[in-house]
C-alpha cells in the first residue's frame, strides 16, 4: 500500500491550477503576470483593460502607539507598525507626515574643512552600493571626495591640509590623498 494519498493530486482539484476571479473592470479572467518587481494578477484582456492587483496583500496595521514618544517633525505620537518590509516605527499623522524612525541614524560629527574649496566641511556619505565615502557638503559647487576617513593633519611632503586614515599591517597610518604625493606617516597618538 502506498503512503501517498493520490486523491490530493487529482486534476480537477490541483492547487496550482485553481481558477482566479474575474476582472472587476471588464469581466475577463485574471491571470498571473510577471515583472521585475515580481508576480502580480493582471487582466487577460490587456491592453484593452489595464487592471492589475498584487497577489500578496500586505496589511499595514498598527501594533502599539508609543504615547511617550513624539514625532520630531509634527509632534504627533509615534506608532509601531507592521508593513510590507516588516516592523517599523512611524508617525500616527501619516499620510500628512511621512516620518519613519531609522535605527541606523548615528549622530554625524562633521569632519575637517574641505581642502579644495575651503568653504565646506567633509561629511560621511553612503553611495548606492552601501559603501561609505567622505565628501564636501558644498556639493555641487565643490565635488571633492575621498574614500577613507579624512584627518585634519597637513601633509609634510606637499602641504595638503588633509590626510586620510588607512590601516596597513594592522597599524593606523595617515596618507596624503593627492595622487602625485601619496606620502605616508604613522598616525600620531
Amino acid at each position: 500500500m502506498s503512503k501517498i494519498d493520490h486523491s490530493l493530486f487529482n486534476a480537477e482539484q490541483h492547487a496550482l491550477e485553481r481558477e482566479y476571479e474575474v476582472c472587476p473592470e471588464c469581466g475577463s479572467e485574471l491571470v498571473i503576470k510577471h515583472s521585475k518587481s515580481g508576480p502580480f494578477l493582471g487582466c487577460a484582456s490587456y491592453p484593452a483593460c489595464d487592471y492589475i492587483r498584487a497577489i500578496a496583500h500586505h496589511d499595514n496595521h498598527d501594533i502599539k502607539v508609543l504615547e511617550d514618544s513624539a514625532c520630531p517633525l509634527c509632534s504627533e505620537p509615534l506608532v509601531v507598525r507592521n508593513g510590507r518590509y516588516g516592523m517599523f516605527i512611524g508617525c500616527t499623522g501619516y499620510p500628512q507626515c511621512h516620518y519613519i524612525a531609522h535605527d541606523d541614524e548615528p549622530e554625524e560629527t562633521p569632519g575637517p574643512s574641505c581642502p579644495k574649496c575651503q568653504k565646506g566641511t567633509l561629511h560621511k556619505r553612503k553611495n548606492k552600493y552601501g559603501k561609505f565615502f567622505y565628501a564636501c557638503d558644498a556639493y555641487p559647487q565643490c565635488k571633492y571626495s575621498v574614500n577613507h576617513p579624512p584627518v585634519a593633519h597637513p601633509c609634510e611632503a606637499c602641504g595638503w591640509p588633509v590626510m586620510v586614515q588607512k590601516y596597513r599591517g594592522g597599524k593606523a597610518v595617515l596618507q596624503c590623498p593627492q595622487k602625485v604625493c601619496q606620502h605616508t606617516i604613522e598616525e600620531p597618538q
